[in-house]
């Protein structure tokens, strides 16, 4: 699985070993996924319970949602500097390995506290929650460079639709899975008392072990990091100097890449974090019912995730985001007239249960869309020597909308209830794809695709 891979002038990458395509990548890639998989498996336990916990101890939705911004300060802080610490970092086990040995079990450590930590005090969750994210978001950038380090360029698409199905599955896992253990009331050795616990424990053992599996199977090639070493020395710009280039760059596909995400994820994170507290509030369920909605994205995820790399190279990457963008603003817009119009066609309890779960699963179609094609394009924009550069902006960018959206969200909330958060997250999907209109660049080599 260790294949020549050989740099073209503009920074993508040719396989010359393969005729097949991406065949050959296939294997390695869904190894190189395991990193998304532990992401995959905490975030939505997180976005899901952490509100519902801290609404044991805070009245206001706002207050909830600043608090849940922890997490995203934390990446936008520690993702571009970790990125290009790791671009610039040269050992006997890779350059991206050393970070995510160090934080990824010290995550699974805190994420596992978090439950015991909510029924201690608020200050206990805070502090656990606060270490928790120093180290889960500075895992994050390794995490997601290690993929273009060693897939070619033509292929990240495809590449970043198997990585987003590993994410999708590690949704469904904890989501359909451990999430229905939060009803389980049963008393364990050192666990003790699970109900409203069990998950989080459990998931931070999934998270060590694929962290081991990723360390056995994946070895990044010392050869080849010499070499880009040397080429480095000369070609490396510093990190600054490339957030000013990109933006005063001629051709301005990849700062509209870049606003359009930080409005797509300003939609999605004004969304996300309160889909739990919507579904036992508004709809009654239980806390271990309250992860399903959550858990319908990661379905689609995990089945749609490879089928929309493959479509963006029939159709071209920028098109199938704007499509999937048009379908996401009326999904938020169906999402917004749920209530009053289940309502009024009589259905409650199970049925309307399900119908929201079906709406959900229609929005992880679009959105996995989105996501496995907007990332390739950045990629394909950069050098071997800034792909953790161009890593870290796409994480400051979609880190700076988390951080923004859950307090505005919050408030809209506090002020007209939760209906409204669905209205402004479908002005903010639409305003993302006009953006991208003006977007020229990031598509795969068309001589490639001729060949495939």
């Amino acid at each position: 699985m260790r294949e020549k891979i050989e740099k073209d002038k503009d920074g993508s990458h040719k396989d010359e070993s393969h005729p097949d395509g991406f065949k050959p990548y296939l294997k390695l890639t869904f190894v190189i996924g395991l990193g998304f998989f532990t992401m995959g498996l905490m975030d939505p336990l997180y976005d899901t319970y952490l509100p519902i916990f801290l609404g044991k101890w805070i009245s206001s939705m706002r207050t909830i949602g600043f608090i849940m911004t922890l997490d995203n300060i934390f990446a936008i802080m520690l993702i571009p500097i970790v990125s290009v610490w790791s671009d610039r970092t040269r050992t006997p086990i890779g350059r991206r390995m050393p970070f995510i040995l160090a934080t990824l079990p010290l995550t699974a450590v805190f994420y596992s506290f978090i439950p015991y930590a909510a029924v201690a005090s608020l200050m206990a969750l805070v502090v656990v929650v606060f270490f928790l994210n120093i180290f889960k978001q500075a895992a994050r950038g390794p995490v997601v460079a290690l993929m273009p380090d060693i897939i070619p360029g033509d292929f990240r698409s495809e590449a970043n639709g198997v990585i987003n199905t590993m994410g999708g599955i590690a949704t469904i896992v904890g989501t359909v899975a451990l999430a229905r253990l939060m009803d389980v009331k049963i008393v364990l050795p050192i666990i003790g008392d699970t109900r409203d616990k069990l998950p989080f424990p459990l998931a931070g053992i999934l998270v060590v072990i694929a962290t081991l599996l990723l360390f056995i199977f994946v070895r990044e090639k010392p050869e080849s990091m010499a070499a880009v070493s040397q080429e480095d020395a000369v070609k490396r710009t510093p990190f600054w100097a490339s957030l000013k280039t990109v933006a005063r760059a001629q051709d301005k596909s990849a700062i509209r890449i870049l606003v359009s995400l930080f409005l797509w994820f300003l939609a999605y994170q004004g969304v996300l974090p309160w889909i739990g507290k919507y579904s036992i509030d508004k709809l009654g369920m239980s806390s271990g019912n309250a992860a399903l909605g959550a858990g319908m994205v990661g379905i689609a995820y995990a089945i749609f995730a490879i089928p929309s790399g493959y479509l963006a190279h029939k159709i071209g990457r920028k098109k199938a985001i704007r499509i999937a963008l048009t379908a996401l603003t009326l999904v938020l817009l169906a999402l917004f007239f749920f209530l009053p119009f289940t309502s009024a066609l009589g259905l409650s309890g199970l049925p309307r249960m399900i119908a929201f779960w079906a709406i959900l699963f229609v929005f992880g179609i679009f959105w996995v869309t989105v996501i496995t094609n907007s990332f390739p394009m950045l990629w394909q924009m950069a050098d071997h020597g800034t792909m953790g550069i161009y890593t870290g902006l796409y994480y400051t960018f979609s880190q700076a909308a988390a951080i923004s959206a859950p307090p505005i969200t919050g408030t809209l909330i506090d002020m007209a209830g939760y209906p409204a958060i669905f209205l402004f997250s479908a002005v903010c999907m639409t305003a993302a794809c006009l953006t991208m209109a003006g977007v020229d660049k990031g598509e795969a080599d068309p001589v490639v695709l001729k060949k495939r």
